[in-house]
């Protein structure tokens, strides 16, 4: 079977069509989230915490939004700093931390998830050929997360599930 070639041009426009769409995607929940002093980055955190519970890592955040381990720590650094999370040392493994959410951190994320933002820009793609697009951009993640060396990220799961 004969490999397919595109070209440069085609996959570098490819590439710079799926930054940009991140970046005003990004921007927009920015400017929406900034309301209740939250990023994306912490939203993110905040709904991981929340997905996995108490028993939390910052590792396993790490592996979930694909980020390296020292972002994350500086990241939960901030969010404990804002009363978001709190940060408990295991006490097995006293070199394992354990986050979780606090009653504030509670609030913020039930606030987050006020994402009219990502509505409004989803909406742009009708309903029938949303499913297409994310197996198509989870195609392009897998693949990209093998050539990157990053484990393969359990967030978010596959919409099957």
């Amino acid at each position: 079977m004969k490999k397919e070639t595109v070209p440069f041009e085609q996959e570098f426009r490819l590439w710079v069509m799926l930054e940009q769409a991140h970046a005003a995607v990004f921007a927009a929940r920015e400017k929406e989230l900034a309301q209740y002093k939250l990023s994306p980055m912490k939203t993110a955190a905040l709904h991981i915490i929340n997905t996995i519970g108490d028993e939390t890592t910052p590792a396993q955040i790490s592996r979930w939004i694909l980020r390296k381990p020292h972002t994350i720590s500086g990241l939960l650094d901030r969010m404990e700093k804002d009363g978001l999370i709190t940060k408990t040392k295991n006490l097995p493994k006293k070199n394992l931390v354990r986050v979780t959410m606090t009653e504030k951190g509670k609030k913020a994320l039930r606030q987050a998830y006020k994402r009219e933002s990502l509505a409004r820009a989803i909406s742009a793609i009708p309903v029938a050929e949303r499913l297409k697009l994310y197996s198509q951009l989870e195609k392009i993640r897998n693949k990209s997360l093998k050539l990157s060396g990053f484990p393969k990220s359990p967030f978010p799961p596959s919409l099957d599930d």
